[in-house]
């Protein structure tokens, strides 16, 4: 494990990840302190397994919600209680153990290296990844890009991100959206009209079959339109900075970027 860092967390949003998480958390342990888990009102019992993880390790700290908010809402009350304890920056990775733990220090270590800029992930899928959701994700993918006019932004959906936090909470104590898996992309988006520079690293992702432990809790209909109707939004956003963001496009050629 590493040695404690007063600047750079880990944050886990879990919701009934079944036994996954277990192995997720001490992944993470693995490779960092401290490691924060959002218990976003799980019923499956996870939550009280992982308050007695916690209080074995000082290293691990379990937040516990009483209802079910979402995934935006869960690392909205992680980066809130974060900032509060005086820490500036989380990668974000979900308990399902889709993402790879072992990739955290070189996340850490380029938002060590890059503090200004977000360190976002870019998939390298296997065959265990669905068809139809890698072919989904580029669709998203090419409305993020259109939507911060190509501001470098490689995968609008990847959770696994080392994000400046006061910045994402201002953003997300200004609206009401943000809160369930719209999360991810709407983030991302506004931070860089923010003009937070992002940094892309390669990270594999893995998705588990039910037989292996792997619980999904993406339901494609509610979840696509959620997303379509996010979009919406952002581009009335886009459009209403489209000259910022022009000018700020200008300036990056100019300077080879």
């Amino acid at each position: 494990m590493s040695a404690p860092s007063n600047t750079h967390l880990v944050l886990i949003p879990s919701y009934n990840p079944g036994e996954k998480v277990f192995e997720t958390v001490r992944a993470a342990r693995a490779q960092w302190t401290p490691v924060w888990v959002v218990v976003d009102g799980s019923t499956d019992g996870t939550g009280e397994a992982l308050q007695a993880l916690a209080a074995e390790d000082p290293g691990l700290t379990v937040l516990v919600r009483p209802k079910n908010g979402g995934k935006g809402a869960a690392l909205l009350e992680g980066f809130t209680e974060a900032l509060r304890r005086g820490y500036t920056h989380a990668l974000t990775l979900d308990s399902d153990g889709q993402h790879p733990a072992e990739r955290i220090p070189a996340f850490m270590q380029a938002s060590l290296s890059h503090p200004e800029a977000m360190i976002l992930g870019d998939p390298v899928f296997d065959s265990s990844a669905p068809a139809v959701r890698v072919k989904g994700r580029r669709i998203s993918n090419w409305w993020a890009n259109l939507e911060t006019l190509w501001a470098g932004i490689h995968d609008s959906l990847c959770g696994f991100r080392v994000y400046p936090i006061a910045p994402v909470v201002r953003e997300m104590l200004a609206r009401r959206a943000m809160r369930r898996f719209d999360f991810d992309v709407e983030a991302v988006v506004r931070l860089c009209w923010d003009g937070i520079p992002a940094v892309n690293l390669p990270a594999p992702i893995r998705y588990f079959s039910t037989a292996q432990g792997g619980v999904s809790h993406f339901r494609y209909g509610r979840d696509n339109l959620l997303l379509v109707s996010m979009h919406v939004r952002l581009f009335f956003g886009f459009v209403a900075r489209l000259p910022q963001l022009a000018a700020r496009r200008r300036a990056r050629h100019l300077n080879g970027r």
